[in-house]
């Protein structure tokens, strides 16, 4: 029996990821750091802000303390909500599926963004009270693809409920490998959505093109093994 379903927010709710690749460039670029789009992609999106500014760092052989990581931390927020202003950033069709999803099952949201982002758009969007948990990058010691914010999210959903939830009666949608490994290392079964990557490089139990086409029915089977 489906319970839940728990999403992943950039590149699956919101088509956000490169607003934040502007967000970082525009913000390193000021202390003379640069890096691609590629780069990006290939290397960084898996890490939540304070993960992406210490390794890249580090990968140019650059000395940055926390004090200084929570500086680009804050002004790579405010850089993103100036982006972000007066446009829509969910892709196409989410705000029909995840009301759909709404009326059927509870759903979360486990993410690597900042709750403030998170809760931006879907305020915007008219989005929140769909959701009855809301994991961020604050909220779990360990970021994805350690097991953490899924766990979390399981928890969350089960005082939310008021009954215990088993992940194995749940699903997380994803649309990296990185999201893909915390969601099964935490116990759920797992949908990737190829939006941010090819279909190719995602390990999922269903992969689908967009959102949209979320097969409510097919995610209760997959419960049902």
């Amino acid at each position: 029996m489906l319970r839940a379903i728990v999403f992943d927010f950039d590149g699956v709710i919101a088509n956000s990821e490169p607003l934040h690749y502007r967000a970082f460039h525009d913000v390193l670029a000021e202390s003379g750091v640069s890096f691609s789009e590629r780069e990006y992609y290939a290397r960084y999106l898996g890490f939540d802000d304070r993960e992406v500014f210490r390794t890249l760092m580090a990968d140019r052989g650059l000395t940055c303390p926390a004090s200084r990581v929570a500086e680009l931390v804050v002004r790579k927020a405010a850089r993103l909500e100036h982006l972000e202003r007066d446009v829509s950033i969910l892709f196409p069709g989410v705000d029909a599926t995840i009301r759909r999803a709404a009326a059927a099952v509870p759903l979360a949201i486990a993410s690597g963004a900042l709750g403030v982002e998170i809760r931006r758009t879907l305020d915007r969007e008219r989005l929140t009270g769909c959701f009855s948990a809301i994991v961020a990058a604050e909220d779990t010691p360990a970021s994805k693809p350690a097991p953490d914010p899924y766990l979390r999210a399981l928890a969350l959903l089960s005082e939310a409920t008021g009954r215990p939830m088993a992940a194995a009666e749940c699903v997380a949608v994803e649309d990296s490998p990185w999201g893909l490994q915390s969601a099964r290392a935490a116990g759920f079964h797992t949908v990737a959505v190829a939006q941010t990557y090819e279909a190719s490089a995602l390990e999922a139990d269903i992969t689908i093109a967009s959102l949209d086409s979320l097969d409510l029915k097919a995610l209760g089977q997959l419960c049902a093994k």
